[in-house]
């Protein structure tokens, strides 16, 4: 059941708003890890969003003490139980391709947010394009 019917899909890889390192915070490091975006109603991984991942498994490997939250986030449109499975399916595409580039799988874990934490809290593509992502916390 495809909630977001006739909706124009926002151009596949969206600029990234975050750089991909790894700093030093009172003993313990900090990953901050770059976001990925979807199309509209998809949950496919695009070439850009692997270069994307590409670059965080190096981050996440290098630093083996890190556990990784996978969050999957939606646009407002489609019901929230809708969004909260699609979020899930974006979080879970994340994290297997994360692990088929080596990223031990027993340091990722998904959640998906739905609609419930817009990056953008506009009511038009482009604020819909950035609320459709993955982003990362730290366990």
């Amino acid at each position: 059941m495809k909630q977001e019917e006739g909706m124009k899909p926002a151009q596949p890889g969206a600029p990234v708003e975050t750089a991909a390192t790894s700093t030093e915070a009172g003993g313990s490091f900090v990953v901050n890890l770059d976001r990925i975006y979807f199309d509209f109603d998809k949950f496919d991984i695009t070439a850009p969003s692997r270069e994307t991942l590409a670059k965080d498994a190096g981050i996440i490997k290098a630093n083996p003490g890190v556990k990784v939250v996978i969050e999957g986030h939606c646009d407002e449109r489609g019901t929230s139980e809708y969004n909260l499975a699609l979020g899930e399916r974006r979080a879970s595409a994340a994290k297997k391709y994360l692990v088929s580039l080596g990223v031990d799988e027993s340091r990722l874990y998904t959640i998906s947010y739905g609609e419930e934490k817009p990056a953008d809290a506009g009511h038009n593509e482009a604020a819909w394009a950035k609320n459709r992502r993955v982003q990362y916390s730290q366990e």
